[in-house]
């Protein structure tokens, strides 16, 4: 995958897993594409451990891999700053 290709996926999956874990309103445009990034590397070696197939291009499977590593990621950072506790 080419760079653009990154950024764009690292944008729609870091935006939808601040949507889903409810950080949308504290993330801005460039904490949500590093989170997808970060997510995407995160979400394919998860899939990799559990013998599944990770990132593989610019796809729907790709976005779905990347949202789940961006959830996750997300998660631990909630749970150790404290964020969303009500």
């Amino acid at each position: 995958m080419g760079i653009i290709s990154w950024l764009i996926i690292g944008a729609l999956a870091g935006w939808l897993a601040s949507m889903i874990t409810g950080n949308n309103a504290s993330m801005g445009a460039l904490a949500n594409i590093i989170v997808g990034i970060v997510g995407g590397l995160i979400g394919g070696f998860i899939m990799n451990f559990f013998g599944g197939t990770g990132i593989t291009g610019f796809n729907i499977w790709s976005l779905l891999v990347s949202i789940l590593g961006a959830v996750i990621l997300l998660w631990i950072v909630n749970a150790i700053c404290g964020r969303n506790k009500k």
